[in-house]
């Protein structure tokens, strides 16, 4: 594994150049905050008639359409959605100048090919592991969420250490940079959002709420055991992994752990999840998925709205709503 730090960066390689930012969601309003308070030129790139133009301009930012953006730019970076991006690639491509470097933070519009850069561009990922206003407040605390580094295309033969210079304007240099790879980074994290973090941790929820409520038991209660308390052992994973969390469950819940853990995510689990990585590796799921973007994603919003109709939110909806504190 190779890590790199703060001590490995050079910032210098950015520091009067121009850094285009493209999307102002989540990750684009954290990454172009701590890039300006980092002291680096940023400029963003929105349609003038978009919400996020204004917003945008009151976060006292640089704002114009995004082929003018681009012009100029050292580093144009992708922090649109998925499906965006070979679009916006395509129709600001001419206005891109030679040996700039396009950064993105999740690879799959280039591993996946529908992002093909001309060869005097560099191609590079940095990849923060977490949301964005997760980015945005561990850099105003002082702190950094770590990232991934990948350079797929290096024309200039300076795109790591540019790579590095914008993690460490967004702060994740303090925490750590390792180098991985477009397909690395990609596959991994399809595969943590379907088989774990997303798709496997709501059916897990959903399916025991229906356990619990089918043998009789009140929906609130079984609410508040399946979805309300997981926060508690997440964060103790998260915080200190699976000591932590042994250390500060009772021993009824890490004996129960234990014994009954392997019968829920046993065999035919384990073969799902091997099942879901190939489909992943071969680009079935990317294909899927870019056929469902094309046909106007119906069947999408279709399998949303059943999860967002399901009993499970509307007695979580009524009990979150007695808890003043989640709002705060």
């Amino acid at each position: 594994m190779q890590m790199y730090s703060e001590a490995d960066v050079d910032t210098g390689v950015l520091n009067t150049r121009q850094v285009t930012i493209l999307g102002y969601g989540s990750q684009g309003r954290a990454h172009a905050l701590n890039l300006k308070d980092s002291g680096f030129n940023v400029v963003v790139g929105l349609r003038r008639n978009g919400a996020s133009w204004t917003k945008a301009e009151a976060d006292g930012l640089t704002v114009k359409e995004p082929a003018e953006a681009v012009q100029g730019a050292t580093v144009i970076v992708f922090l649109t959605p998925d499906m965006v991006q070979k679009q916006l690639y395509d129709t600001l491509v001419a206005d891109i100048g030679q040996n700039a470097t396009l950064l993105f933070a999740h690879g799959f519009a280039v591993h996946f090919k529908l992002i093909e850069a001309r060869d005097d561009l560099n191609v590079v990922l940095i990849a923060p592991k977490g949301p964005g206003d997760l980015v945005r407040r561990q850099y105003e605390e002082g702190h950094g969420v770590p990232c991934l580094v990948a350079v797929h295309q290096d024309a200039t033969g300076d795109a790591l250490q540019l790579a590095l210079a914008y993690s460490a304007g967004i702060g994740g240099a303090r925490a750590g940079v390792i180098e991985t790879t477009f397909a690395e980074e990609t596959e991994t994290d399809l595969f943590g959002e379907q088989a774990v973090l997303c798709g496997g941790a709501t059916e897990l929820i959903v399916a025991g709420f229906e356990t619990l409520v089918e043998a009789g038991y009140q929906p609130e209660v079984a609410y508040y055991e399946v979805m309300h308390e997981l926060k508690l052992i997440v964060d103790l994973l998260h915080e200190g992994g699976l000591k932590k969390m042994f250390e500060f469950i009772s021993d009824t819940a890490a004996y129960g752990d234990l014994v009954s853990g392997p019968r829920v995510v046993g065999p035919q689990a384990r073969a799902a999840m091997k099942a879901i990585l190939a489909d992943i590796q071969d680009g079935t799921f990317a294909r899927n998925w870019i056929a469902e973007n094309a046909a106007g994603m119906s069947e999408f919003r279709r399998m949303r709205q059943q999860d967002l109709d399901h009993p499970i939110e509307k007695v979580g909806a009524e009990l979150r709503g007695r808890m003043d504190w989640l709002r705060d």
